[in-house]
């Protein structure tokens, strides 16, 4: 890491403190002490073009500077660093069994209790007990955009954006329950005005702008394999969304857990905004939550093979984890049940209901999430003042993850959902989970509700709609709101589009 320099530099050098100290201008020297933070942090480089900068980018990196906690950065490089030489503790996996698992209802037991849990669900949405938590910290940059993921379009005729597509089955469903639905938006310093702005010019879709509230999770620098922060401009630090485990800190930080208190809210229902058939505010899945006086409930689809790339749910000496795909043993992943099936088969797809109260026992407590270190490639200016295009990892960036929660969960539960009914996240340009594909499953899910209703809809040798159909949620939010609508003696032609007056 960078020594402290005892003299100053000359352009295109490291310059000291006292130089520095020396050049902030009256309305920047608030900004001294964070100044000699960075430099008892042996992070002097930073002003390495110091005397190059323009007011508006000295104020911008001092800004910057202020907002990182320089000896917590330095803690987690020394422990976390998967560059550093000393073995790196890994979890056992010995004692790690399957969850139990409610089942996708097959049978008339199993609808009963379903249809048990939907009742509960309802009332509980009626009461006014469910918020929504939608974590939305990311770029399109992986999509060829630089727009936040949620403006992207999804929806196969009218082209809705992600945000369009959440926002209208919340509206539908406040419509259907006579209720009210706090909607909490986390977002990302990048990607945090866009998104507001897009609300706005869109009037929030219909729904209260009163009760929609954004929120930016916490950045953290990225840093080398010798702990220095990096940069892409000679005025800016790249710093990185501190992972969706950020949304607990953040729940804290911006008081949400008090307003929540405020209304009544007793159960958050999270997701990750790139989920496209996310099944908002699900009742039934509420229903079992509330039925099994749960803190925390996890939705888990079945894995399509055993190298497929999603954490595992399960338990470790009895608790329930989810164990990163990376993580699983060979043995483990292609473990199988008597069946043939696989052992390890309960895929998280990141939809949870969390309970307020026991979120707020967390915060109070003080014992957070720990965070866990990922090596990327991150292009960086070098010492000339060039950007540089790494060709192997060179970077680490910190985050903390939502599912190690669960190390503090004494009671939680696992509901089993379809996959091609809730889950398609759109996260890659081509192949799996991209435009097409998410597209395509939203169209065969409209295709499938239009056959268990009685309509004739084709599909093509891989069970794909032929044709287009896009049902919107203010005409019906689900298959049985559908069927209560749809003429059986509708024949579909190839296009179809049913959206509320």
């Amino acid at each position: 890491m960078h020594k402290l320099s005892s003299e100053k530099i000359g352009t295109g050098g490291n310059l000291n403190l006292e130089f520095i100290i020396k050049t902030l201008d009256t309305d920047l020297l608030s900004y001294k002490k964070s100044v000699s933070n960075a430099f008892e942090a042996s992070q002097s480089h930073i002003f390495r073009w110091w005397n190059e900068l323009s007011k508006p980018e000295k104020t911008h990196l001092l800004h910057q500077i202020a907002s990182i906690d320089f000896v917590f950065i330095r803690n987690l490089f020394q422990k976390k660093s998967p560059w550093r030489a000393q073995p790196v503790a890994s979890v056992t996996r010995q004692h790690l069994t399957p969850p139990n698992v409610i089942p996708v209802p097959t049978n008339i037991q199993e609808r009963s209790f379903a249809l048990e849990a939907r009742h509960i669900g309802e009332e509980s949405l009626r009461n006014g007990e469910i918020a929504v938590l939608t974590v939305a910290g990311g770029d399109g940059t992986r999509l060829g955009s630089d727009r936040p993921k949620g403006m992207l379009s999804v929806t196969p005729i009218s082209g809705k954006s992600i945000f369009q597509f959440h926002a209208e089955k919340i509206y539908a469903i406040q419509r259907n329950f006579g209720v009210t639905i706090p909607w909490y938006i986390m977002t990302s310093e990048t990607n945090h005005t866009a998104t507001r702005d897009f609300f706005h010019s869109h009037n929030f879709f219909g729904l209260d702008p009163k009760r929609v509230c954004f929120f930016i999770q916490r950045m953290l620098p990225v840093i080398d394999a010798q702990g220095n922060l990096l940069m892409n401009s000679k005025s800016n630090i790249i710093m990185s969304p501190n992972g969706h485990g950020g949304a607990i800190t953040a729940l804290k930080e911006n008081n949400i857990l008090g307003n929540l208190r405020e209304y009544g809210i007793k159960n958050i229902f999270y997701h990750q905004v790139d989920n496209v058939l996310v099944k908002m505010v699900d009742p039934v899945f509420i229903g079992y939550h509330l039925k099994n006086h749960a803190e925390i409930s996890l939705k888990s689809v079945k894995k399509l093979r055993p190298e497929e790339m999603v954490g595992v749910i399960g338990y470790i000496n009895g608790k329930l984890h989810i164990v990163e795909y990376s993580e699983l043993s060979r043995e483990d992943m292609y473990a199988q049940n008597g069946d043939g099936t696989l052992k390890y088969n309960a895929a998280n797809i990141a939809i949870h209901l969390m309970n307020t109260s026991f979120l707020e026992q967390i915060c109070q407590s003080g014992d957070m999430l720990p965070y866990h270190a990922a090596q990327k490639k991150v292009p960086y200016l070098n010492a000339d003042g060039k950007m540089i295009t790494p060709g192997e990892n060179n970077a680490m960036k910190f985050e903390c993850f939502i599912f190690d929660i669960l190390k503090q969960v004494k009671n939680g539960l696992v509901v089993e959902v379809l996959r091609e009914d809730e889950f398609s996240p759109l996260k890659n340009m081509e192949g799996d989970n991209s435009p097409v594909t998410v597209k395509r499953d939203i169209n065969n899910l409209f295709g499938r509700w239009l056959r268990n209703a009685g309509v004739s809809v084709p599909v093509d040798e891989q069970g794909n709609v032929k044709g287009f159909i896009e049902i919107g949620a203010g005409y019906a939010i689900d298959e049985e709101e559908l069927q209560s609508k749809i003429d059986t003696r509708l024949l579909f032609d190839g296009h179809l589009n049913l959206q509320s007056p």
